[in-house]
């Protein structure tokens, strides 16, 4: 006796085996297009990466010269006004020498030491690049330094100031450097940390160098701010030495940084801005021969 699946059984096979292949193939193509279209967002991805990449790049490598630049027309506003006062002591030599060939004598001095501070920073000039910058800035002095100190308490900051070891006198270019990396500084604590931020400058003066260091609270700071417990990131935070030394070896960048790294640099000076997890950034530059430098050898050569 023939069943009714005996009879047809030749008919549903072949339609289940077409089905299957059917399935299978549509399995295969959608597995296909999945990974076509999987890597080709990939590729966007990547590609846009790369452009963000490059955009960081061109950003950092504009502001870094536009640092430059503002570098060359301040220390070029600093040599032409010294050249000025070259030109009038050597018209008072001239006629100073018929009268008073001793006071000539000693006028000319005055005039050589004012050359070799020029030719110095002229110096500098040459080992930056750049078309003049519309920008402008007058010269800061260290006299000034409790006029910017109290400006920048008024503007929120709470500054503990100390100065240590026995000042001495800078060629303007070195104090202008010295003078505009303090200020980047505070201005820098203020913008990151805000107007509750507490700031401690020290300047430490050796017999021949100066060490500048600005040291803020920023991240605790942001923390009073917003009504939380100032210490809660320190306490949160496990010890980690990878993480401590990355703080303190990490090569940070941005415009200000760099604009500071390279005013620095100009007068032999080494440069390192670092976070302090859990409690602000710190700003430490040291000129080990700022005294006697003179974009050469940094000694003194009148001796």
């Amino acid at each position: 006796m023939t069943s009714w699946f005996d009879e047809n059984s030749d008919a549903i096979f072949p339609g289940v085996a077409v089905a299957a292949l059917l399935l299978l193939v549509a399995s295969v193509t959608f597995l296909v297009l999945w990974r076509v279209s999987s890597h080709r967002r990939r590729e966007e991805n990547l590609d846009r990466e790369d452009v963000a990449e490059d955009r960081r790049d061109l950003e950092l490598a504009l502001a870094e010269q536009t640092a430059r630049i503002s570098m060359i027309r301040e220390l070029g506003q600093t040599a032409v006004r010294s050249i000025a006062v070259m030109v009038s002591q050597a018209e008072g030599v001239r006629y100073t020498g018929e009268i008073d060939p001793g006071a000539a004598t000693r006028l000319a001095a005055v005039i050589e030491d004012a050359a070799r501070s020029t030719q110095a920073d002229l110096r500098r000039v040459m080992t930056v690049a750049g078309d003049a910058h519309p920008g402008s800035g007058s010269n800061a002095h260290l006299d000034e330094l409790p006029d910017i100190i109290a400006a920048m308490k008024s503007a929120g900051l709470t500054i503990d100031f100390e100065e240590i070891g026995e000042r001495f006198d800078l060629v303007n270019g070195a104090e202008l450097a010295v003078m505009r990396i303090l200020q980047q500084a505070l201005a820098n604590s203020l913008k990151h940390g805000g107007q509750s931020t507490a700031v401690r400058v020290v300047l430490s003066w050796s017999e021949n160098g100066l060490r500048l260091l600005v040291d803020d609270d920023g991240a605790r700071a942001r923390e009073r701010s917003a009504g939380l417990d100032p210490n809660r990131i320190s306490r949160g935070r496990a010890h980690n030495p990878d993480a401590d030394l990355s703080a303190f070896t990490e090569q940070i960048s941005g415009a200000v940084i760099s604009e500071m790294r390279e005013r620095a640099t100009l007068f032999g000076g080494v440069f390192n801005a670092y976070p302090v997890p859990g409690v602000g950034f710190s700003i430490a530059v040291a000129f080990p021969a700022l005294r006697y430098n003179n974009g050469v050898h940094g000694v003194n050569l009148t001796s």
